[in-house]
């Protein structure tokens, strides 16, 4: 067992603990890809009008996926209280 696994509240089962993790690691994840899309968005050519919906739709896709995994967090988060 980790150091971080016995510091884990022990009133929380297992299933807590893994869907938190899983939860985590997606929003990482999710981040990162964020990062990754608003980077891809400054770097467009303004004439590029295709390139321009394209990054921006993968944009908002990637926002709509970080808005989702930090709630379903915070939810987590809160049904642990």
């Amino acid at each position: 067992m980790s150091a971080l696994q016995e510091q884990r509240a022990e009133w929380l089962d297992s299933k807590f603990w893994d869907r938190l993790d899983r939860l985590e690691h997606r929003h990482r994840q999710v981040r990162t890809e964020h990062e990754s899309a608003r980077r891809g968005l400054s770097k467009v050519d303004p004439r590029a009008t295709e390139e321009i919906h394209d990054a921006w739709r993968r944009y908002c896709e990637v926002i709509a996926d970080l808005d989702q995994t930090t709630a379903e967090l915070e939810a987590l988060c809160r049904s642990a209280s």
